[in-house]
């Protein structure tokens, strides 16, 4: 049976005003259109399930290799392959939903069948971000979207302001970090599927959170990975950690680049994300005029402009390079922010005393200040490490362009244990390192659990259903480790105890030292979103001022503020020589925060203090600015 041609029916189209999305099945009011990516291919044809049997429906082929046609039979809800050359059924490679899993068909989903409760939402601005990042599996104990929805009054209470959610992509099995999918265009059935979603963003934006989506577009999962079979996504000019690149500046790239530039507008339009985090970003090779991270940012910024809904990407790239985040017309990419790694490894070579592995290259007190001031710790050093010099400068670039964190689900996941902080520092360190990254001058980011001190590991994990690859895993995962001071077997990835024991322990938050650290935390955002000098916008400058003392003053406008970091184990004395009057807000020493108890005066004038160790405090002035900012 030959698919219809009804222009009009295409005309009408299902999706967003200003945007359309330009391959995959698509519903109309008059059955559904479906397009294709095939170039490999020489016949296409959809093979329709529905309820009346199975049926095949040939595509016509046009160019640059793509096929298409309107079945006017096939309605939403509808499950299909497509059968290349009359042989190999496939899933679609832009699926929105695969209810069977990766090897299972795909199953038409109407973008209109989703009526929006909160359709007028204004996100806040890039700046006003306190991210919490989280993983929709181990987050709550359902481990689903509505799950994590009944979690909404418990953000607030906390005052984060967006959501950050590891990637949601349907990947093999039922448990994974979310870095092996392999449909970027279809929410994981386990979770909730595209409903699910859209109704999770649909309540954080009624409850005033922001949504970031974690996307991976520097390599797809090895499980289910059928891209390869309709045309040349990848190349074997370059290799990643992960296995080959994506073909982004090769033959046949213009094509590829569009797929996943559309798969950013997908997740920005039809589920109204505010911000993607772009996973690796120096594993996208591109070494074209115009590199795709540009191309992607320009369409992001264009689609804002149309729909009147500005969103963000942020970055993560351990590159240290500035052109991320500096604008194209002065040679950059044009993304909005980026991961800083260089501030999490000072923090946390200092105050855990490891020094292997990336480490090695940390652990100097006066590294955390040249981040508070330049952002870059490495801007073109050499790094003992990477056996070579490593970064460019990032002085001029405001600081509200940097993401900082003392835990993600990077750098607890990949120790081979797992351990969150709250396993490997005392108590007095961890209200440290919470004021070290929300009192920073740069947008904090929370892992799931670490507000309350969360003492259950985050553990890599994976369900793949083909032996062979669950070896390579295992084997994998045992070499990862071979430049730092671990020792043993790391936990099976594909053992269920494993994704098991990574899963969140909500009792712990409601009592003892966890409720006082979660109370805390509360409190410093609480400063964060109330005093003005503390907001990235301001004005800052760090500096030294005794053995382990960090100073950061902030200013904004006449407002003024000061934040005290004593990054030693013991007390310490210092000279305070800023002029004026300066009243004490925070003292992490503090009796009521679990401290020791409080040593810096109510107020600070010219004269000598002591600070407790491992302790933070903010003062504020009321009278004068600080001379020298």
């Amino acid at each position: 049976m030959t698919p219809s041609t009804d222009e009009t029916c295409v005309a009408e189209g299902p999706v967003s005003p200003g945007w359309r999305l330009n391959i995959g099945g698509m519903v109309l009011p008059c059955g559904a259109e479906f397009r294709v990516w095939a170039p490999k291919a020489k016949k296409l044809e959809v093979v329709l399930k529905a309820e009346w049997g199975e049926r095949l429906f040939p595509l016509r082929e046009g160019e640059k290799g793509y096929f298409t046609g309107i079945i006017p039979e096939a309605v939403s809800g509808n499950r299909y392959m497509y059968r290349i050359d009359g042989a190999l059924d496939r899933p679609d490679p832009a699926s929105m939903f695969q209810p069977e899993g990766v090897h299972g068909p795909s199953q038409l989903v109407d973008p209109r069948g989703y009526e929006w409760r909160n359709p007028v939402w204004h996100a806040p601005a890039l700046s006003d971000y306190i991210i919490y990042e989280l993983h929709v599996g181990t987050f709550t104990p359902e481990g689903t979207f509505e799950a994590v929805i009944g979690k909404i009054p418990y953000l607030l209470e906390l005052g984060v302001t967006a959501v950050e959610l590891m990637p949601v992509v349907q990947f093999p099995g039922d448990r994974n970090w979310g870095y092996d999918g392999v449909f970027p265009y279809a929410p994981h059935n386990g979770y909730g599927g595209p409903e699910g979603l859209k109704r999770l963003v649909d309540a954080c934006h009624g409850a005033g959170l922001a949504v970031i989506i974690d996307v991976v577009y520097n390599h797809l999962g090895p499980e289910g990975n059928y891209l390869r079979d309709f045309g040349f996504y990848f190349t074997d000019h370059y290799r990643t950690p992960w296995g080959d690149a994506i073909n982004f500046d090769g033959p046949w790239s213009d094509e590829v680049r569009a797929y996943f530039i559309d798969n950013a507008l997908y997740w920005i339009t039809e589920f109204r994300a505010d911000a993607l985090r772009l996973d690796a970003v120096h594993g996208i090779y591109d070494f074209g005029a115009r590199h795709f991270l540009r191309e992607l940012a320009r369409a992001v910024r264009k689609e804002g402009e149309s729909s009147g809904r500005r969103a963000y990407l942020i970055a993560e790239s351990d590159l240290n390079d500035v052109r991320l985040i500096t604008e194209p017309q002065r040679g950059g990419y044009g993304l909005d922010a980026q991961w800083l790694d260089d501030y999490h490894h000072a923090v946390h070579s200092i105050l855990t005393g490891e020094r292997d592995g990336y480490y090695q290259d940390y652990g100097v007190e006066k590294q955390l200040v040249a981040a508070l001031q330049e952002n870059y710790i490495y801007s073109g050093q050499y790094s003992m490490a990477r056996k070579r010099r490593h970064g460019n400068s990032a002085a001029e670039s405001p600081s509200k362009s940097f993401v900082v964190f003392s835990q993600n689900h990077d750098q607890v996941g990949n120790r081979m244990l797992g351990e969150r902080l709250s396993s490997l520092i005392s108590f007095e360190s961890l209200k440290l390192t919470a004021g070290l990254i929300i009192l920073s001058p740069f947008i904090p980011l929370l892992f799931m659990g670490e507000e309350y001190g969360e003492n259950n590991p985050f553990l890599y994990f994976v369900n793949h259903t083909d032996q062979e690859l669950v070896a390579a895993v295992r084997a994998g995962r045992r070499e990862e480790f071979n430049d730092f001071a671990y020792r043993g077997e790391p936990p099976d990835p594909e053992d269920m105890a494993t994704f098991e024991a990574s899963k969140l322990d909500w009792r712990r938050r409601t009592g003892g030292s966890n409720l006082t650290l979660y109370r805390f935390y509360q409190r410093l955002i609480g400063l964060r979103k109330s005093v003005l000098p503390l907001r990235p916008e301001s004005g800052r400058e760090a500096e030294l001022v005794g053995d382990g003392l960090v100073l950061l003053k902030r200013r904004s406008g006449r407002e003024e503020a000061i934040c005290l970091f004593n990054l030693a184990e013991q007390d310490r004395e210092a000279e305070w020589r800023l002029p004026g009057g300066w009243v004490k807000l925070l003292d992490s020493s503090g009796e009521e925060w679990g401290g020791t108890g409080k040593v810096l005066p109510d107020q600070l004038g010219p004269g000598r203090f002591v600070m407790r160790g491992r302790s933070c405090g903010v003062f504020q002035s009321h009278d004068r600015p600080i001379s020298g900012m």
